[in-house]
């Protein structure tokens, strides 16, 4: 009884297994997404099984080349199945290309030709938006998508799309600013598309953030200047009032000094004495 049971868990496992498989494999649309599993399909005259099949990749020349049910060159290191189909595991970037097969059967007659073109993208990477506020209360917003140039990007304002082209900037007036609405990106290429979480654009303007400015300088700094000048302008009066005190102390000094020089001296008397006087009187 047990013996039955397990091969019915292996019968089971095998089916999904096969059900998976059919599953995530599918058929290679035009557009993949790096990383998608997908087949390229085969065909052949009146559905033949072939018994030789070659796939070539056109641009870079890698082949996988099977006959009478063995590879003989897989230089493409992808998969092929039973019925001579190609199954890539999962795309990558340099898979873009044509994909070109032959199929014969056991005479060596050509029983199926054909080409396959498949075009591969990367995922488009999750966009974070940037603000950068001016002086004057205007902003730019940035769409950061790394070194990505196939991306196209759309600007929405809440849910509305205002912008749709590959631009990552945005320009906001003061007064769209001032509307404080949430804006978000969302990129975008031929097979994928994701949206950035939104953002409220919150520029404060010079009135609001701290002292206003005369002549495209700030106050403070203005008011250091005039401070600076100011004291400059006290200490040259205060060199100018000195030096004319002391020019003047020395002016008053030569006026006193020659002031004296020209008053007589009070020492020397130039009147006669009386014995002088009478000695005059008795000659005559």
């Amino acid at each position: 009884m047990s013996c039955q049971y397990h091969l019915l868990f292996i019968f089971l496992f095998f089916c999904g297994i096969t059900v998976v498989f059919s599953v995530t494999t599918k058929t290679c649309e035009k557009e993949l997404v790096e990383g998608t599993s997908c087949t390229i399909k085969l065909k052949t005259k009146n559905d033949e099984k072939p018994t030789e099949i070659k796939w070539l990749h056109i641009s870079s020349g890698a082949l996988i080349h099977r006959k009478n049910g063995k590879i003989k060159t897989n230089t493409l290191g992808v998969t092929m199945e039973k019925d001579g189909s190609l199954t890539f595991p999962r795309v990558r970037l340099n898979y873009t290309g044509k994909y070109k097969y032959t199929a014969f059967n056991n005479y060596g007659t050509e029983i199926g030709a054909g080409e396959k073109e498949i075009n591969v993208f990367a995922q488009a990477p999750k966009p974070t938006v940037k603000d950068d506020c001016k002086t004057d209360g205007d902003a730019t917003l940035t769409c950061d998508i790394g070194d990505h140039t196939d991306l196209t990007v759309s600007w929405y304002k809440e849910d509305t799309i205002i912008q749709n082209e590959k631009n990552p900037k945005l320009f906001l007036t003061s007064a769209q600013v001032q509307e404080n609405k949430p804006y978000s990106c969302r990129v975008s290429n031929t097979v994928s598309n994701v949206q950035s979480d939104s953002i409220t654009v919150s520029c404060a303007t010079d009135e609001s953030t701290g002292p206003p400015k005369r002549f495209g300088i700030d106050f403070w700094i203005m008011v250091s200047i005039l401070a600076s000048s100011a004291a400059i302008l006290l200490l040259l009066i205060c060199v100018l009032l000195f030096s004319y005190q002391h020019w003047k102390h020395q002016k008053d000094e030569r006026e006193h000094i020659l002031s004296n020089l020209q008053t007589p001296n009070p020492t020397k008397n130039t009147h006669k004495s009386p014995d002088y006087e009478y000695e005059s009187e008795f000659l005559f």
